[in-house]
C-alpha cells in the first residue's frame, strides 16, 4: 500500500491526493474600522499573494484560482478573476463561488476535486468579504423608473417615467441577512434555537467570554498572528494592521451580562456580545497534488481526508447543519469522533455552537435525525476552538472557511495531532464538515 493510502472502515482503501502546503489570511477587522476603505478584492489580493509566497511556489505553476465571497461587488462580480489578474499570471483561470458562510470551504473542496480528478496540480482557494462596502440598492419602483427613463428618447419621456415616484420609493434598500424562504434573520433563528434547545443566556455569555480570552492568548503568544499577513492601508500606507481588532481583552462575564438582547428584547438571550460581528477580511490556502508536493521536497501542513455537505429545512433549526455533516465526514474518513484531536467549529452565535454540541452528544438526536444507535459525540471542550473563534476573531462571510483551515492545521502541528475536524453552519440550513490529517 502506497504512502498516500489509508485503510478505512469496511476495508475501503482511501487515496488522499490533496495536500495543503501553505496558507495565509489578512487580519480580521470589524466592519467600518481599519479596512473600511478597502474592497474585498484588495483584501483578497493580500491573502492570495502572501499564501503563494509562503508556499515557495512560482505563480506560473498555479493551475487555477477558486475564490469565494457572499456580498458580491456589482461592478466586479467575479472576484476570483480580479484577484488573480493582480497576483497571478494572466493565463491562470479563476472562478468565484458563493455558499453563504461556507464560501471559502466550497472553494477549498472545489480545488481538492480538481486535483483529485487530475485536472490540476496546484490550486489556490479561499475567500474575501468587505462588509464595510456592501452594495446599496433602490426600491423596485425607482429601479423601473430609472430603466424607463434611460430608454426615453425625449426629455418629456424621461421625466414621465418618474410620475409614480413617492418619497418612500427613494429610501435605499440595504441587504438583509435573512432567509428569503422564511423571512427570518439568522439572529432570529439563533434566538429560536436557544429557546428550543434550552441554551441559557449564562452559557452563551460564558462561551463568548471563553472565545475572547482564548483569542487574546493566541494573539499575545503569536499563534494567531503567525497565520496573518500584515496589511498596509492605503492611500499613504502608514497604517499597518497586524492583528484582529475585534478581540475584547477587557470583556468580562459582568459586562456581557449587561448587554440587551437584540432579536427578542423582552425574552431573548442572543446579544451583540455572544454573536459574531460583521467583519472585513480575506483568506487563502494553497492546495497541491500530494505526490508532486512530496517529490518537490515540500512538507505539507496537512492532507484533506474527507468532507461532507448537508442541508436541512431553513424553517427548522437553521444553523444545526454541522451536527448532520460531521458524522458523514467522519464516516467517509473511516474515523469516529474519538479519533479527532482538535476541532474548529465556526462560531456564528454561541447559541448555535452550544446547540450543535448538544445535538452531537444526544442519543435522541442520533436516533431520530441521523438514524444512528449512538451519539456522534464531540471532543472535550478544551480541544474545541482552542484559540477562540468567530465571536472574537470575526467573521468575514467569504473568508472564514480559509481561516478555520489554517488555524486548525497550525495548532495540529503544535500539538502533534493527527486528525482535526472543521464544521461550519451556513444560511439556507446548510452544514459543512471536513477532516484534516497530519502525518
Amino acid at each position: 500500500m502506497g504512502p498516500f493510502h489509508r485503510r478505512g472502515r469496511g476495508g475501503v482503501v482511501r487515496d488522499m491526493k490533496t495536500a495543503i502546503v501553505a496558507g495565509s489570511r489578512t487580519p480580521f477587522a470589524r466592519s467600518g474600522s481599519v479596512f473600511a476603505d478597502l474592497s474585498a478584492i484588495e483584501l483578497g489580493k493580500a491573502a492570495v499573494r502572501d499564501a503563494l509566497t509562503r508556499s515557495g511556489l512560482s505563480g506560473d505553476r498555479v493551475d487555477h484560482l477558486v475564490y469565494g465571497t457572499v456580498v458580491h461587488d456589482t461592478q466586479a462580480p467575479n472576484i476570483a478573476r480580479e484577484v488573480g489578474l493582480a497576483v497571478l499570471p494572466k493565463h491562470v483561470p479563476a472562478v468565484s463561488v458563493s455558499r453563504a458562510c461556507t464560501s471559502a470551504n466550497q472553494a477549498i473542496t472545489d480545488a481538492a476535486q480538481m486535483i483529485e480528478v487530475g485536472h490540476a496540480d496546484i490550486v489556490i482557494a479561499g475567500g474575501a468579504e468587505s462588509l464595510s462596502r456592501i452594495p446599496i440598492t433602490v426600491s423596485e419602483t425607482l429601479s423601473r423608473s430609472l430603466v424607463g427613463a434611460s430608454k426615453g428618447k425625449t426629455l418629456g419621456q424621461r421625466i414621465s417615467s418618474f410620475r409614480g415616484i413617492r418619497p418612500r420609493h427613494l429610501i435605499p434598500v440595504t441587504p438583509a441577512i435573512a432567509e428569503p424562504s422564511t423571512g427570518e434573520s439568522m439572529g432570529e433563528s439563533a434566538e429560536r434555537m436557544a429557546k428550543e434547545n434550552g441554551i441559557s443566556r449564562e452559557d452563551q455569555d460564558a462561551w463568548a467570554l471563553r472565545s475572547h480570552k482564548l483569542a487574546a492568548a493566541g494573539t499575545n503568544d503569536g499563534r494567531l498572528t503567525a497565520e496573518i499577513s500584515p496589511v498596509y492601508v492605503p492611500p499613504d500606507y502608514g497604517t499597518v494592521v497586524t492583528s484582529d481588532n475585534g478581540i475584547r481583552t477587557d470583556t468580562s462575564a459582568e459586562r456581557l451580562a449587561k448587554l440587551r438582547p437584540v432579536f427578542d428584547r423582552k425574552h431573548g438571550s442572543v446579544t451583540a456580545g455572544n454573536a459574531s460581528p460583521l467583519t472585513d477580511g480575506a483568506s487563502a490556502v494553497v492546495l497541491m497534488n500530494g505526490v508532486k508536493a512530496v517529490a518537490d521536497g515540500l512538507s505539507p501542513l496537512g492532507w484533506i481526508r474527507s468532507w461532507a455537505w448537508t442541508a436541512i429545512d431553513p424553517a427548522g433549526q437553521l444553523l444545526q447543519g454541522p451536527a448532520y455533516a460531521a458524522p458523514i465526514a467522519l464516516d467517509r474518513a473511516g474515523l469516529s469522533m474519538k479519533d479527532i484531536g482538535l476541532m474548529e467549529m465556526h462560531e456564528a452565535f454561541a447559541s448555535q455552537v452550544l446547540s450543535n454540541l448538544q445535538a452531537l452528544s444526544s442519543r435522541t438526536f442520533a436516533e431520530k435525525e441521523l438514524g444512528r444507535t449512538a451519539p456522534v459525540g464531540h471532543p472535550d471542550v478544551d480541544r474545541i476552538n482552542v484559540m477562540g473563534g468567530s465571536i472574537s476573531i470575526g467573521h468575514p462571510f467569504g473568508a472564514t472557511g480559509g481561516r478555520l483551515t489554517m488555524t486548525l492545521l497550525s495548532e495540529m502541528a503544535r500539538r502533534d495531532v493527527q486528525f482535526g475536524l472543521i464544521t461550519v453552519c451556513a444560511a439556507g440550513g446548510m452544514g459543512f464538515a471536513m477532516v484534516l490529517e497530519r502525518r
